[in-house]
């Protein structure tokens, strides 16, 4: 499944909790409705973008690893 996103968030080397500041901020620039993918490699970021994309209900449509690298797509609520 390919997911369309509106804005690219390269959050690679960065650790925790660079990764959802980094986010929250891209997040705040898109409308509600786009989507969000965000790059990392932060182990700790998928449970942390998780829970945080519920808390500020926006939706984690989905998320994958590729070669130790985490993509994960958010939806703005």
């Amino acid at each position: 499944m390919s997911i369309k996103a509106d804005q690219t968030l390269d959050a690679k080397g960065l650790a925790c909790p660079m990764p959802i500041v980094k986010t929250k901020k891209a997040i705040d620039q898109l409308d509600a409705g786009q989507v969000l993918e965000i790059h990392a490699t932060d182990k700790g970021a998928k449970s942390d973008l998780s829970a945080w994309a519920k808390s500020g209900n926006h939706e984690l449509l989905q998320d994958t690893e590729e070669e130790g690298v985490l993509k994960f797509w958010i939806k703005k609520g």
